[in-house]
């Protein structure tokens, strides 16, 4: 087996009943402004922002159970990670090789960094020079 390789979560992925709504408060409110649109910015499917959310249109969505789709995990080595995750029966999801379902159905998508990418975000400290 190869070496372990290492990850972060990169986004998470939740439904939402007015996807405009959510796009205007985390933009206005946390700053997480655009990164990338499925469908059109003025008819959104999914919209993704910068920080790590992952905002999926669902108009008769009432929740709150249900509400998490997935979590999104950049990683330094793809083909490590499936092969580590393989020997714990994890199921591959149709979306493609990097989508699996872990026993309990939480579902990852597991998505090739950058070189380097992974090492770089793990070494920031956010938290660095805070008191508690």
């Amino acid at each position: 087996m190869s070496a372990r390789p290492t990850g972060y979560v990169e986004h998470v992925a939740i439904l939402v009943a007015d996807i405009h709504w959510h796009i205007r408060f985390f933009e206005d409110v946390l700053n997480m402004t655009f990164r990338e649109v499925q469908g059109t910015l003025e008819e959104p499917e999914q919209y993704w922002t910068l920080g790590g959310m992952q905002l999926r249109a669902a108009p008769d969505f009432k929740g709150p159970e249900g509400r998490f789709l997935h979590l999104g995990i950049m990683v330094d080595d793809l083909d490590a990670a499936l092969e580590r995750a393989a020997a714990y029966g994890v199921t591959t999801l149709p979306h493609g090789r990097n989508w699996i379902l872990l026993p309990d159905n939480l579902e990852l998508e597991l998505i090739q960094a950058a070189p380097g990418a992974v090492a770089a975000v793990r070494a920031v400290d956010p938290r660095l020079g805070m008191d508690g």
